[in-house]
């Protein structure tokens, strides 16, 4: 088969990453597979870069993805990155074609859905309605606003020890700019944030926050972006109460939403055992995988 592989000029550019693009095209023109490579650009993770990569089901091994796969790894080494992620659905092609290629497996991700048609509203409202001394919730919508920007980056550290099994992962340093700049990115493509956060009556501060993202027209499914408790303050059921008032809120302010959608580290026990008690169910598990440059 002969095979042209295209660099493409990719628009999208966030703060903290930028994208290189081929396009794989077959004899005649048509194309046969694509490649994204997410440069990560924040001190901490200037290291990493993350590849998708799609062959068409007709196309395959036919070394479209190989191809494509050699210049997404030349890209990076050529960038200075120590290493690549990569992620395939278990029993999948993708999974042997990336076992067979170096890389090796590092994470494990569960993904669960709540039919919200199927969430009990009455334990829902116990659950959030529950007093927690010394705390009490607080809520916005879109970019944080700036009397709460200071105390919501500072909470963002809660997912500083999240476990990400062995993937050379970094670090994520989280400033007043960055937490703007994630708000107003989710604005941009017209999709709607909202955030819930715990705070510690004592000083004031953010103990930790979740973040639920829903599309612009209410309709579908809803996505939980990051949700983190502070170390200090964990294993007083923060977690549960901040994720039973976000899935309220999606409920009486998207009566049309069809279900809420959440991905945890297989490792995450006690994130998994939150959303079990909120009625989520597993839909898949997603594999991880790293290659070492």
């Amino acid at each position: 088969m002969s095979l042209r592989i295209t660099p493409l000029i990719d628009p999208e550019r966030a703060l903290s990453w930028h994208r290189l693009a081929w396009l794989a095209s077959a004899s005649g023109g048509a194309p046969a597979g694509a490649a994204f490579l997410r440069l990560f650009t924040t001190p901490g993770q200037r290291h990493l870069a993350e590849l998708q990569l799609d062959v068409h089901a007709a196309e395959r091994r036919a070394g479209v993805g190989s191809g494509l796969l050699e210049r997404a790894v030349t890209a990076a080494r050529d960038d200075g990155r120590r290493c690549v992620i990569a992620q395939a659905d278990p029993g999948s092609p993708g999974q042997g074609f990336l076992a067979a290629r170096g890389f090796r497996e590092v994470l494990t991700l569960v993904h669960s859905r709540l039919p919200l048609a199927e969430a009990d509203p009455a334990a829902l409202t116990a659950i959030a309605g529950r007093p927690h001394a010394g705390y009490r919730l607080t809520e916005w919508d879109g970019t944080v606003p700036d009397d709460r920007a200071a105390a919501f980056a500072a909470s963002r550290s809660a997912m500083d020890d999240m476990p990400v099994g062995d993937t050379d992962y970094g670090t994520v340093d989280w400033d007043v700019d960055r937490v703007r700049a994630a708000g107003e990115a989710i604005a941009r493509r017209g999709d709607l944030l909202h955030t819930i956060a715990v705070v510690d009556e004592s000083d004031g501060a953010l103990a930790g926050f979740t973040e639920l993202v829903v599309p612009g027209n209410g309709t579908g499914d809803g996505q939980h972006y990051g949700t983190g408790v502070l170390p200090g303050h964990r294993g007083r059921g923060l977690g549960l109460w901040m994720k039973a008032a976000s899935i309220l809120h999606a409920r009486r302010r998207h009566p049309r939403l069809s279900g809420l959608l959440t991905d945890t580290a297989e490792e995450n026990a006690p994130m998994l055992a939150i959303n079990g008690a909120l009625g989520y169910v597993l839909t898949h598990t997603v594999v991880q995988y790293q290659l070492d440059l």
